[in-house]
C-alpha cells in the first residue's frame, strides 16, 4: 500500500488534472454556444421593426405627443423632453444593399436610414473566416440603426414624415476606387437627392443631402444624423474573469473634455445636450464603433437621450440653412461604422481617436502600442512583438530592478540570523524590533527594497493589459502552434501555468522573511496567480511569462554577483 503522503499527492493530481479537463470543456462549450446564438440563422431583414420614429420633432413645448425619432430645429435649451414612438412593418422591396471590400450595408428606402452593417474583414470566429462580424443591426430583439435626414420649417423629416427614396439598383458592389449611391424622393415639388459616397478600404461614408428649391421662398433645413441603439450588449462581447471590461456605450467630445463617456445610467438620469463647432458622437463596444462627424467649421447641437421604449439616441443636428429660390442646398456628414483603429479615427475628426480607451494609464499605454506596432512591423508577428516590448521594458528597468535585487540578495543572506532574532524574542515585540534594525543597518539590508522589482513592473502591465484588450489590431491575432488569438484566453491554459511555475521559482529566489502565516500567503500566491491568469489574454499572459524567465534570469546573475563581491572582500 502506498504511503499516505504519496496518496496525497496522487489524488491532488488527479483532482487537477480533472478540473483542468472540465475547464477546456466549458471553455469549448461557451464559445460555440455564443456563436450559435449569435448566428442560429440567417439575417431576416423583412418583417423587423421600423426605426422611422427615432427622428426628432419641434421641442418648444412640452407634449406627450412628440416624437422622439425625429428632432426639430433645436432650440437654447438642454432640457430634452419626453418621447413617445410608433412602428411599422418593413417592406422588403425598400431594402437596398452595398458591398465594399469593407462593409456590407444595408439601406432602408424610406428615410435612407442603414439598418444593418457587416464587417467582412473581422470575422466573428477565427476558425470561420466566412462569418462576418454584424456591428449595426435590426431585429425582433435588437435595434442598432444610424439615422440620418432633413428638419426644420421645410425639412424632408419633420413633423413625423419621412420620405420614401427610389433607387436604380437594389444592390450595388464597389469595383473601382470610389462608388456613389444617390437615392432620390420629390418633397413636396423639391428634388432631394440622399447621396452615399464609400470609398474602397475605408469605412467612413460620407452621408449628403441636395435640396433643389422650386418654391417662391426660401427653403429652410437643417440636418440632423443620430444613433439608435438599446441598451442590450453584443452577444459576443468579450470580457475576462476578474477584470476590467472594456467601455460599453456612447461617447463624445466637448470643450471641457476631449473624451467623455456618455453611459447609459447618466442618461436614464438626465439627457445630454450641448452646442459647440465640429464634434462628434459615437456610440462605442469592445474593438468597434459607430460614429457622426458633422463638418468641422459648423456650430453642432449635440444630444443623448433615452426614449419612451427604452432605445437610446444619440445625435447631431446642424445649423438650419436658407436656400434662395431656384438654388441648391448642400449638407453633409460623416458616418464610420468599423473598427478602432486609431490612425484612421485620427484622420477623421479631432480626438476620436480617444474612443480606444486605455484608462488613466493611456500616457502609458500609448507609447507601449507605438513601440509594439513598430516590433510589429518587424517580425510580422504579434506575439514576437510582446517578446521585443518585454525586453524593451525590462531593458529600461533593469539599473532599479538590480538595485532591487541587491536587496533582496542582502536579505537572503541575514535570513538564517533573523530566524535566530525572531525565535529569541518571540514574546517581546519592541527588543525584536530594535533587534533586527540593528541588523539590517549592520548587513546593509532593506526588506522595502525587495518590493521595488515586483512593484515597478504593474503600471506597465496595467497599461498593457488595456492596450491588449482595446487595440483591435490584435484581434485574432495569432502567435505560434496552439495559440491562434493573443486577445483571447490560451484555448488550452499552458500559458498561464507555465506562468504560474515561473512565478513560483522566482518566488523560491526570494528570502523568507516574516511569521510563518505571512511565508505560507506567498506561498499561495503562485497558485492564486495561476488561477486568475487562466482567463486573460493570452497576449498579457505572454508578456508576464517572458517578464518572469528575464527578472529570474537577472535575479540570479545579481545573486551571483552579489556573493562573488562579498568572497573578493573577505
Amino acid at each position: 500500500m502506498l504511503p499516505a503522503e504519496i496518496q496525497r499527492i496522487v489524488l491532488l493530481i488527479g483532482l487537477a488534472a480533472t478540473g483542468y479537463l472540465l475547464i477546456l470543456a466549458w471553455n469549448e462549450d461557451a464559445q460555440e454556444a455564443r456563436t450559435t446564438d449569435y448566428y442560429s440563422a440567417e439575417p431576416e431583414i423583412a418583417g423587423i421593426e421600423s426605426a422611422r420614429n427615432a427622428i426628432p420633432t419641434e421641442r418648444s413645448q412640452p407634449t406627450d405627443a412628440v416624437n422622439d425619432d425625429i428632432p426639430a430645429m433645436p432650440l437654447p435649451s438642454n432640457d430634452l423632453q419626453p418621447q413617445s414612438t410608433t412602428t411599422e412593418p418593413y417592406s422588403a422591396d425598400r431594402l437596398i444593399t452595398v458591398t465594399t471590400p469593407s462593409i456590407k450595408m444595408w439601406i432602408d428606402l424610406e428615410g435612407g436610414d442603414v439598418v444593418r452593417v457587416l464587417l467582412p474583414k473581422f470575422p466573428v470566429q477565427i476558425d470561420d473566416p466566412d462569418i462576418p462580424f454584424v456591428l449595426l443591426d435590426q431585429g425582433q430583439q435588437r435595434i442598432y440603426v444610424a439615422q440620418s435626414g432633413l428638419i426644420g420649417a421645410d425639412g424632408t423629416d419633420s413633423n413625423g414624415e419621412r420620405p420614401l427614396f427610389s433607387s436604380e439598383r437594389t444592390s450595388y458592389v464597389l469595383d473601382q476606387d470610389e462608388l456613389e449611391v444617390v437615392l432620390r424622393a420629390d418633397v413636396a415639388g423639391n428634388p432631394v437627392e440622399k447621396i452615399f459616397r464609400f470609398r474602397a478600404d475605408d469605412y467612413l461614408v460620407d452621408v449628403e443631402y441636395r435640396v433643389v428649391n422650386n418654391k417662391t421662398s426660401p427653403f429652410e433645413a437643417g440636418m440632423f444624423a443620430q444613433i439608435k441603439r438599446d441598451r442590450l450588449p453584443p452577444t459576443l462581447q468579450e470580457s475576462f474573469f476578474l477584470a476590467p471590461q472594456p467601455f460599453y456605450g456612447g461617447a463624445t467630445t466637448t470643450l471641457e473634455n476631449r473624451y467623455e463617456k456618455l453611459e447609459f445610467d447618466d442618461i436614464d438620469e438626465q439627457s445630454v445636450g450641448f452646442t459647440q463647432q465640429g464634434g462628434w458622437i459615437a456610440f462605442l463596444q469592445h474593438y468597434f464603433l459607430s460614429a457622426w462627424v458633422p463638418p468641422v467649421n459648423e456650430q453642432n447641437r449635440f444630444e443623448a437621450s433615452r426614449s419612451r421604449d427604452g432605445n437610446y439616441l444619440y445625435r447631431t443636428i446642424g445649423q438650419a440653412k436658407q436656400i434662395a429660390p431656384g438654388d441648391q442646398g448642400v449638407w453633409q456628414a460623416g458616418f464610420y461604422a468599423g473598427p478602432k483603429d486609431q490612425i484612421r479615427l485620427e484622420q477623421i475628426a479631432p480626438y476620436l481617436n480617444m474612443t480606444v480607451d486605455y484608462g488613466f494609464l493611456w500616457w502609458i499605454a500609448e507609447p507601449l502600442f507605438k513601440f509594439l506596432n513598430y516590433f510589429h512591423t518587424v517580425t510580422g508577428n504579434w506575439g514576437m512583438a510582446i517578446i521585443l516590448l518585454t525586453l524593451l521594458v525590462k531593458g529600461a528597468l533593469y539599473w532599479v530592478s538590480a538595485k532591487g535585487y541587491r536587496s533582496m540578495a542582502n536579505m537572503r543572506r541575514v535570513a538564517p540570523a533573523m530566524k535566530r532574532i525572531q525565535e529569541r524574542y518571540a514574546n517581546d515585540r519592541e527588543k525584536l524590533s530594535r533587534e533586527m534594525m540593528a541588523l539590517y543597518k549592520k548587513e546593509g539590508a532593506n526588506p522595502l527594497g525587495s518590493c521595488l522589482p515586483m512593484l515597478l513592473p504593474m503600471p506597465i502591465f496595467l497599461a498593457l493589459y488595456w492596450v491588449l484588450l482595446e487595440s483591435v489590431e490584435l484581434r485574432q491575432a495569432p502567435f505560434l502552434f496552439w495559440i491562434n488569438d493573443l486577445s483571447a484566453m490560451d484555448p488550452y491554459f499552458i500559458l498561464p501555468l507555465l506562468m504560474g511555475a515561473s512565478t513560483y521559482l522566482m518566488q523560491a529566489l526570494n528570502p523568507q522573511v516574516g511569521d510563518p502565516m505571512q511565508v505560507k500567503i506567498m506561498k499561495m500566491m503562485p497558485i492564486m496567480f495561476t488561477v486568475l491568469f487562466l482567463f486573460f489574454p493570452a497576449g498579457l499572459v505572454l508578456y508576464w511569462l517572458v517578464n518572469n524567465l528575464l527578472s529570474i534570469a537577472q535575479q540570479t546573475f545579481v545573486y551571483r554577483q552579489v556573493e562573488k563581491e562579498r568572497a573578493t572582500s573577505k
